[in-house]
């Protein structure tokens, strides 16, 4: 079978590959039909490494998918060959502290795809995982509309944590996929008062369209100034979905005493700052989001019964063949990229 592997910094290529095999009885093999290229992937594109996680080229990326059925390992019962399905990336182990205490995102043995050292990605023909990693979808979702679901249940699971009610003041900072996501579920949950920032316009066209009270580009408005003026005693919860310390800096200065900042974005670097006196002073929480916890069959249910309309999210399609062309448009943020899609 193709594959389509990065072969190098910002290089992918078309590799051939073993067709995969049922070798457990849990084991599913799936035609892959879409994949959704994902920010997490340019990390690997453009740095090659997600924190201390190196590519060892080549190698296979992808994570966010649907496909179909192909054939099944004689202990799989939740689905059968020719059912259409989207793909849970983390395959968690079920059996240590983490997952026993109902962390399973933060399992101490988890094979996520598409991660260097862990499982190959998704980017290819076929591809063989556990069968509790395939999540059936109804009559009325389509697999293109199914890809929005991994996404859309991290912020999910972000906006769960955060803990905020109908009445919050709130802002998010990067308004590209997940970004957009928190927005719409946010919404759905009744959340009025939301600000949105990004530094390309289209985005924020969109996040107006989505239901955001304020947007502004950071690069042309002073955002802390204007929504300071709005919010006086400051915002209740602040999601960081661009992993920039410029918006970190920015939050710290939005958020009101006892509020919280949900770190959603992958950062470059290693390491955030944070003025020890104000964060100090305010009493600020501090919370990383880890992917998602359970979220994925609720994701699935909200498109499915078109209470979040994650469809305005996609701006880009490519073929399989242009996988390349995808990842540079979206490396690039070109032509008010929000997601590529890659069509199988």
């Amino acid at each position: 079978m193709k594959s389509i592997a990065l072969t190098g910094i910002g290089k992918m290529g078309t590799i051939q590959a073993p067709d995969p095999l049922i070798l457990d009885e849990t084991d599913v093999i799936v035609k892959v039909t879409h994949v959704g290229v994902c920010g997490s992937d340019m990390h690997l594109y453009e740095e090659g490494h997600i924190g201390d996680n190196w590519v060892d080229y080549p190698f296979v990326v992808g994570h966010e998918g649907a496909g179909i059925v192909e054939q099944v390992g004689t202990g799989v019962r939740n689905v059968k060959p020719g059912d259409r399905i989207v793909i849970e990336p983390a395959q968690s182990c079920g059996k240590c502290d983490q997952c026993q205490a109902g962390r399973p995102h933060t399992c101490r043995n988890m094979v996520f795809l598409g991660s260097p050292g862990q499982a190959v990605g998704i980017l290819s023909e076929k591809i063989v995982i556990p069968g509790h990693c395939c999540f059936l979808l109804p009559d009325n979702l389509s697999n293109e509309r199914a890809c929005l679901a991994e996404p859309l249940s991290i912020s999910i699971w972000a906006v769960d944590l955060a803990g905020i009610k109908p009445d919050s003041n709130i802002a998010i900072l990067g308004s590209g996929p997940i970004g957009m996501c928190v927005l719409l579920y946010a919404r759905q949950r009744g959340v009025k008062n939301i600000y949105v920032t990004d530094k390309i316009d289209q985005r924020l066209e969109k996040s107006e369209k989505a239901g955001a009270n304020w947007t502004g580009n950071p690069d042309k408005v002073d955002i802390v100034d204007i929504i300071s003026k709005e919010e006086p005693l400051g915002l209740d919860c602040i999601f960081d979905c661009c992993g920039k310390q410029e918006a970190m800096d920015q939050a710290v200065e939005l958020l009101k005493p006892g509020g919280k900042i949900m770190i959603v974005g992958i950062p470059e670097f290693d390491n955030w700052l944070f003025p020890t006196d104000k964060t100090r002073r305010k009493e600020m929480c501090i919370q990383n989001v880890r992917r998602q916890n359970d979220r994925l069959q609720k994701a699935l249910d909200l498109i499915a019964d078109g209470k979040v309309d994650t469809d305005q999210l996609v701006t880009h399609r490519f073929s399989f063949p242009r996988t390349n062309e995808a990842f540079d448009l979206v490396n690039d943020y070109r032509d008010g990229v929000m997601k590529a899609l890659i069509e199988f």
